[in-house]
């Protein structure tokens, strides 16, 4: 089979700006393709953090349409994803992007006008595509904020001969976040008043670009089988699930795979110790380093539990605050925590750090050298997310020999195995409600193995550590996906 030529359209890609996993995602896979020999490129805005002195200037600005606001130009900035050839361009328009930070204000508010800074991405994504002369076989988009790609492709390009070889895959990374805007929104995308009703881009009186992307998208997948099964029911479509459930055929879960150039315990930089599944010793280094670097008694007899997460309720951050002061009064532990998030959070934790500095440390913000001694430092990671996509930080821990403690929901159902004491199998610890109570009976269980079946608990780690979570299985999936895809339109490649 011919080469395919494929365009990630997205709102960030690592490690030039990221939040989460969509950051991940979009700055390894393009690289995997290319590896299977496809020729891969990526567009996303040039934020203020990106420094421009890094990349190449194309010699022209880039017109892109925005309906009754009319045409908006933009400089166009090239580089390279890092470690490979893979080419990514940068929308420099000051005025959409301009900023500190990519989604919000410096009080955690959406910027007002999100709706036109993405619509923006997505309709330049199109014209740089003709500024290029490159056309793609597949457009692949991102979430509510590149969602309007596959929409563009059905409507204003779709007697475009350019794109007459051209299919759509929208991927939701996260459904909960969906691009509502005002009815006034349609038009600045231009595509025709007709489009604004209840199977289309119109959602509770308000422009939904995800719903019009599930819509019109050849194809869709999510970052894993279990939350692709998870966004059809009412629990986790957050409004949408009837839309997913009509396109249920053409949706396929796909894992996310692990970077193991960049998480592997064996070389990485950031430790004061190396380690392997068949020599754990650097290990304990690495444990008392991070029970030095929280100012906790150095004790290696201890439990330690770590975790590193968005300070929000997706995270099931309040479960934790719930049972923090009975885990740390009833049981002989220490726990450390990394991140950032709500306010209320921020101060409880701490606060909890300054009461019980002898159990618990945290540290409010983000440092990608911390995070990754976490990983190393910790006996047990904590994951009880409400909600989780796919989920990469237990994959991690999984390689660092750090059995993982998780909500069985979505990608961490998917990558898990429950501990079964019976026939000594498992990779860590599973809950099933989402609630304090099963948390903190969960952490319970794995204090248990930790005094109790210190073997056990060895075996477990080393399953983990030999488990590989690939991209180049993903990158084959995705493969299949586009392909599918161009099918679907009739397009032989």
């Amino acid at each position: 089979m011919r080469p395919l030529k494929i365009l990630f359209a997205a709102s960030e890609c690592a490690p030039f700006a990221k939040t989460g996993g969509l950051g991940d995602v979009v700055g390894v896979l393009p690289k995997y393709l290319a590896k299977l020999g496809h020729d891969v490129r990526v567009v996303m805005p040039r934020y203020y953090k990106i420094d421009r002195a890094t990349l190449t200037k194309l010699p022209a600005p880039l017109g892109v349409p925005m309906g009754i606001i009319g045409e908006q130009w933009c400089a166009v900035y090239e580089g390279r994803l890092p470690g490979s050839d893979v080419p990514i361009y940068f929308l420099d328009h000051e005025g959409y992007y301009g900023r500190a930070e990519l989604y919000n204000d410096e009080h955690g508010h959406g910027f007002l006008d999100n709706d036109n800074r993405f619509v923006f991405l997505s309709r330049g994504a199109m014209q740089l595509c003709k500024y290029l002369h490159w056309i793609p076989n597949i457009l692949h988009a991102h979430d509510w904020h590149t969602a309007a790609v596959p929409l563009f492709l059905n409507t204003l390009y779709r007697l475009d001969p350019h794109f007459s070889q051209s299919a759509s895959v929208l991927t939701i990374h996260n459904m909960q976040y969906q691009g509502n805007f005002y009815p006034g929104l349609m038009d600045v995308l231009g595509v025709g008043a007709h489009h604004f009703h209840a199977w289309d881009l119109e959602h509770n009186g308000q422009v939904n670009l995800l719903k019009g992307g599930i819509l019109h998208a050849d194809k869709l997948t999510t970052v894993s089988p279990t939350y692709a099964r998870e966004i059809a029911t009412p629990a986790f479509g957050w409004g949408l699930e009837l839309n997913i459930q009509s396109r249920e055929r053409d949706l396929t879960g796909i894992l996310n795979g692990v970077d193991y150039n960049e998480w592997n315990p064996a070389h990485d930089r950031y430790l004061p110790a190396t380690y392997s599944d068949d020599d754990l010793s650097g290990k304990a280094i690495c444990k008392e380093a991070l029970q030095r670097r929280f100012n906790l008694p150095v004790r290696p007899e201890v439990p330690l539990f770590g975790m590193v997460a968005r300070l929000v309720d997706q995270k099931g951050i309040d479960l934790l605050a719930d049972i923090l002061p009975h885990l740390l009064n009833q049981m002989d532990i220490q726990v450390v925590l990394l991140g950032t998030g709500e306010p209320w959070a921020h101060h409880y934790f701490s606060q909890m750090a300054d009461q019980r500095p002898d159990k618990f440390g945290c540290f409010i913000g983000y440092s990608e050298q911390l995070a990754h001694l976490i990983e190393a430092g910790s006996d047990f990671y904590l994951m009880p997310s409400r909600f989780e996509p796919c989920g990469l930080n237990q994959m991690y821990s999984l390689a660092y020999g750090t059995p993982p403690i998780v909500h069985a929901t979505g990608g961490l159902e998917d990558t898990i195995e429950n501990f079964d004491e019976a026939i000594g199998s498992g990779t860590g610890f599973k809950f099933y409600d989402a609630t304090p109570q099963a948390f903190y009976n969960t952490i319970g269980w794995a204090v248990y193995v930790w005094y109790n079946q210190r073997d056990s608990y060895q075996k477990m780690q080393q399953r983990g550590m030999r488990l590989r979570f690939s991209w180049e299985e993903a990158s084959r999936r995705y493969e299949e996906v586009y392909r599918s895809a161009l099918e679907a339109r009739g397009i032989t490649i």
